[in-house]
Formats: C-alpha cells, sequence, structure tokens
C-alpha cells in the first residue's frame, strides 16, 4: 500500500511517500480502507517532535527519532478485513475512528473497540474531521467542564478545529456560548451558533466584566492567571492546548495553568481525549448530536492523498477555520 512514512523529524519536506506493507489485523482488529483522513496540531507536533521536552516524557514522540512513523490520528473508510474475534463490524461497512496514527496510509487497522460506525449524514471527509477535535471538545465540556444546561460558556479560539466542535455541542448540551476569535472568523462562529463572539483583535476577553461558568481555551493566547479572572467563583478553565514553541510551548502553558489550580477556587483541568479510553463511547455519542443536526463538521481545506505534506504545512501556520481534510 502507499503510505506518507516519517523517518527522522523535520518539516512536512520529511514525508516520503512509499509502498509498505499492507497491515493485517489482529483478532480483534479491523482493517480499514482508509478514504479520508484529516491533519491537526497533533501531526506536526509529532512531525517535528516538539516541543523537545515532550520527548522526555513517557509516551512522548522518541528522544532520537520518530516512535510514530505514520503520521494521521483521524480516519474514516470502509471495512476491509476483520479479525477472528471481531463480531461487530464486517467487510463493507462505513466506520469512523482515531487510532493515532496510521491515518496516512491507504489502510490502517484498528482495534474493534476504538472503531464506531460512521455518521450517516456525513461523507468521509467529514466524517475524518470528527474524531480527534471533536472529541475532545466533548471530553472537556462535559467530563471536565462538567457543563450544564443554561451555563455561561466562553470558548477561547472559536474557529479552530476543536473550538468550532466546542461551541457547537456547548450549545447542544444547552448552554449560553460565547466564541473568541480573529475578526475574519466572526462570521463563521456565529454561524455555527455562538450566541456572542468576542474579535479578540478588537477586545481583550480576560477584560470584560461578564462573568463565565466554563472557559474552554483551544488557543492558549492569554495566560491562565487572566482566564480564571472571568470565571464565577466556582467556574471551571479547561485547558486544551496552546501556541506551540520548540522547546516548551504548549506544556509549559498547560503546565502553568495546572498548578495555580490548587490555589484558587476555579477549578482547572486539562482535556486530553489521546490518552482517553473512552473514545468509542465519545464517537458515538458525537454521531447522536451530528444525525440530530446539532453539530457539523466546518471544514476549511480538502486536500488529495499526495498532497498532504501540503496539507500539514497550512495546518502548521495555525490558521485554518475549522478542519483541514485528506481525501485518501
Amino acid at each position: 500500500m502507499k503510505a506518507f512514512v516519517l523517518r527522522s523529524y523535520g518539516s512536512p519536506d520529511a514525508l516520503e511517500l512509499t509502498e509498505v506493507d499492507k497491515p493485517v489485523p489482529g483478532d480483534d482488529e479491523v482493517l480499514v480502507r482508509v478514504r479520508a483522513t484529516s491533519v491537526q496540531p497533533y501531526d506536526w507536533h509529532l512531525m517535528r517532535g516538539e516541543p523537545y521536552i515532550a520527548r522526555l516524557m513517557g509516551g512522548g514522540p522518541g528522544l532520537r527519532k520518530p516512535k510514530i512513523t505514520i503520521l494521521g490520528a483521524d480516519i474514516a473508510g470502509q471495512v476491509e478485513a476483520v479479525g477472528r474475534d471481531v463480531t461487530e463490524f464486517r467487510p463493507g461497512d462505513e466506520v469512523f475512528a482515531m487510532p493515532k496514527q496510521g491515518g496516512f496510509a491507504e489502510y490502517v487497522c484498528v482495534r474493534e473497540g476504538e472503531l464506531a460506525p460512521k455518521p450517516k449524514n456525513l461523507s468521509f471527509e467529514e466524517a475524518a474531521a470528527v474524531p480527534l477535535a471533536a472529541g475532545t471538545a466533548l471530553l472537556g465540556l462535559r467530563d471536565e467542564g462538567r457543563i450544564q444546561p443554561g451555563q455561561k460558556v466562553l470558548v477561547n479560539g472559536a474557529s479552530g478545529g476543536v473550538g468550532t466542535f466546542a461551541v457547537q455541542i456547548a450549545k447542544a448540551f444547552g448552554a449560553e456560548v460565547t466564541g473568541v476569535c480573529s475578526t475574519r472568523n466572526v462570521g463563521l462562529v456565529r454561524s455555527i451558533g455562538a450566541d456572542e463572539v468576542i474579535d479578540y483583535t478588537v477586545e481583550d476577553f480576560t477584560r470584560r466584566e461578564q462573568r463565565y461558568d466554563l472557559l474552554l481555551d483551544s488557543a492558549g493566547s492569554r495566560p491562565g492567571s487572566a482566564c480564571r479572572r472571568v470565571l464565577t467563583p466556582k467556574g471551571v478553565y479547561v485547558v486544551v492546548g496552546g501556541p506551540g514553541g520548540r522547546w516548551l510551548q504548549p506544556v509549559a502553558h498547560v503546565f502553568a495553568a495546572l498548578a495555580a489550580s490548587p490555589f484558587t477556587s476555579r477549578r482547572t483541568a486539562l482535556a486530553d481525549v489521546v490518552r482517553c479510553t473512552e473514545n468509542k463511547q465519545n464517537l458515538i455519542t458525537l454521531t447522536g448530536f451530528i444525525e440530530d443536526g446539532k453539530v457539523t463538521p466546518v471544514i476549511d481545506r480538502r486536500y488529495p492523498f499526495e498532497e498532504i505534506p501540503e496539507a500539514v504545512r497550512y495546518q502548521e501556520q495555525g490558521r485554518a477555520a475549522g478542519k483541514v481534510v485528506v481525501t485518501v
């Protein structure tokens, strides 16, 4: 099969299109013919091995060379073959998943417990935009933020991959949502359901008098102390990520936010869907929102498989409004 292989850390040019052996599913695995994948910060952080501090952490990208050689955390496609212990799926079924790696290839093996039927009303490209970004938003709002109907929720980074899903999911839970984005994306964020939109080039949301019950921060553009200032006394600050950097960021931003949490009544939490063990159930929950018309993926650009390096290059610029997807 064809795959983009990462043999050493570097720029998108380090992704080499080559022929590799098609994977063989284990007893509890499903071989999926990938029809679409998406590109996100998770991929280019692994591609560059940055921030460098992450290479020293357990489960990191690898100290000297990549542990993950085929990137692509999200996939949507059709079942090609199943392992002998698989009972839920059969060849031809349309599915989507977050295998965390392997999406930049024509085939990938996914454990049955991580795979879910593709939402019926989405194309493969739209479905591939969902797992990691929407899963992170769901985890941050529901599990870490403990969102409740009627609450005031602020989403910083509302036009990004996670942010566009967070705005819609928060609305699906019955919250009143304020989104923060740049001037050019104000209309987009309003169109996906935000009750109010703050243009950060005009106004600093951390200096507002309005107080919020929950702040989901996928931009990391303001210090945690400033973000907590706009929360109610029992409000929750959920950190998703932050600005990229070669040595420490976004890890330092996340750690700084979490370190201050014990000293305030405003709880701080981290939404990390990559380490979540309930991703299949999360996908099923998201499918319910999607098929009910409450959540729709926002896609900024679509690329053909052969242009994956260009798709990663564009995503790395940090300007995508919504998701960047690839047709395989």
